[in-house]
């Protein structure tokens, strides 16, 4: 963002759009409008978004890993004790909605929790810190989305990945032929073949797409609403020449929602883990 006056339509904008590049001539070359990141095409990728999410990944398996290193049988540090609840809720989620045996589900499901708790979680820094702070230091005209969830191409690709773990288990667990089975003889017989296949095709995409859009759709409202709140406290700052009340005002509406926000990130962490957990299950099992 530049020093010019801006506005309030051209603000959301600019903290709406992701930090689109592409290679061009072997060089990374970055779009300054959301034009120029259109035009870039299918192979242009979110650098923000990639950043972002490999710094917050990185930061989630160095202190578990640390945690796993120093634990001990005695008193636990703090950073054990916490790691030990997490995991402790982890296996109590997993004990009751897995009902098979696979030592790869509490691995994902704590994998999964963390990084997209560490993703959500972005959402409470300052709407203004990364992109006025750093990134306008950088390039003023440069876009920044520090949350990587309310991205939908890092909510699609954690829910595809899902939905490729899930198809994998289908066949493996009931073989090639079981899977197509149940994709075809499913809830009507094999009288009943073409609406089984629509039905438990449906039913079989939406998994991924429901699991995508409900992280994507619950932390871009989120974000919407932070920047909705930093433009309103903006105008009331501006109308009352600096008073410290409507300030005060401003300050308590973002705390609010802050802290209502913080059950936000955490339940959609939860309801992504839980619902890849199911769907896993129901992958498992002969029928569902």
């Amino acid at each position: 963002m530049t020093t010019e006056t801006i506005t309030s339509s051209e603000y959301i904008r600019h903290h709406l759009q992701n930090l689109t590049c592409n290679f061009q001539a072997g060089h990374l070359h970055c779009a300054h409008t959301a034009q120029e990141a259109k035009e870039m095409g299918f192979w242009a990728f979110n650098l923000d978004t990639l950043l972002v999410s490999f710094i917050l990944g990185a930061i989630f398996l160095f202190f578990f890993s640390r945690a796993a290193k120093s634990a001990t049988t005695g008193v636990p540090s703090g950073l054990q004790n916490f790691v030990e609840w997490i995991v402790e809720f982890i296996d109590n989620s997993v004990r009751g909605s897995f009902t098979s045996k696979n030592p790869m589900v509490a691995p994902l499901a704590l994998t999964i929790f963390a990084w997209i708790f560490l993703m959500n979680f972005m959402d409470l820094i300052p709407i203004d810190f990364v992109a006025q702070g750093i990134i306008h230091q950088i390039d003023p005209h440069m876009f920044f989305k520090v949350v990587p969830t309310t991205d939908p191409n890092a909510t699609f690709g954690m829910s595809i990945a899902v939905f490729i773990l899930v198809v994998y288990y289908s066949i493996k667990m009931k073989g090639f032929g079981g899977f197509i089975g149940e994709l075809t003889l499913q809830p009507f017989g094999k009288f009943g073949l073409p609406a089984n296949i629509f039905l438990e095709g449906v039913n079989l995409i939406a998994k991924p797409v429901s699991l995508a859009l409900r992280l994507f759709g619950n932390m871009y409202a989120g974000e919407m609403i932070f920047i909705l709140i930093a433009l309103m406290g903006a105008s009331w700052v501006t109308a009352s020449a600096g008073s410290l009340t409507l300030f005060g005002s401003q300050v308590l509406l973002s705390l609010g929602w802050a802290i209502f926000h913080i059950l936000i990130i955490t339940l959609q962490a939860f309801i992504f883990m839980t619902l890849t957990i199911v769907y896993l299950d129901m992958a498992h099992q002969e029928h569902h």
